[in-house]
C-alpha cells in the first residue's frame, strides 16, 4: 500500500485551488460583518437609548462570539486544514434561514436577505466543490481505504 492511498493529509502540492481561496474569502466576510454587527450593537448599547440595554449589550457580544467560528474555519481553509470545511458549512447552512427571515421582512432588509442568500450558496457550492475537497485532504463516504 503506498503514502498516497493511506494518506489523509491534505494535498499542499502547487499553489491553493483558487476555489479554495474564494471560498475563504467569503466565510471570512460573513465572520467580519458579523464582527461590524456586533460591535455596532454593542457600541448603540451602551451609548446609545435602546429599548433594553442589556440585551442590545448581549446581543452585540453574542454577534462578536458568533463570529469566530467563520472567521477560525476561514484561517483553516487558508491553511488547507481538512476540519476547517465543516464549520464552513455549518456557518453556511445557519445562513440560509437567515437569508430567508430578512427576503420575507417587508423593509430595506430584502437587499440584505439577498446578498446573504447569494453568499451562503456560492460558499456552498465552493466548499463542497470535489477540487476543495482533495485541497483539504477530504476522502468522501466509503473511501476510507483507498
Amino acid at each position: 500500500m503506498s503514502s498516497e492511498q493511506t494518506s489523509t493529509s491534505p494535498d499542499t502540492t502547487g499553489p491553493r485551488p483558487r476555489r479554495l481561496t474564494y471560498a475563504a474569502a467569503l466565510v471570512a466576510l460573513e465572520g467580519l460583518t458579523l464582527v461590524v454587527g456586533g460591535v455596532w450593537m454593542l457600541v448603540l448599547g451602551i451609548t446609545g437609548e435602546p429599548d433594553d440595554r442589556q440585551q442590545a449589550v448581549t446581543g452585540g457580544v453574542t454577534l462578536i462570539l458568533l463570529a469566530l467560528l467563520p472567521l477560525i474555519a476561514a484561517r483553516g481553509l487558508l491553511g488547507r486544514r481538512g476540519w476547517s470545511r465543516g464549520p464552513a458549512v455549518i456557518t453556511q447552512l445557519m445562513a440560509l434561514p437567515v437569508a430567508y427571515t430578512l427576503l420575507k421582512a417587508d423593509s430595506v432588509a430584502i437587499p440584505a436577505g439577498i446578498a446573504l442568500a447569494v453568499v451562503a450558496v456560492t460558499a456552498l457550492v465552493l466548499l463542497l466543490n470535489p477540487e476543495t475537497t482533495r485541497a483539504l485532504g477530504i476522502r468522501g463516504p466509503g473511501n476510507a481505504g483507498k
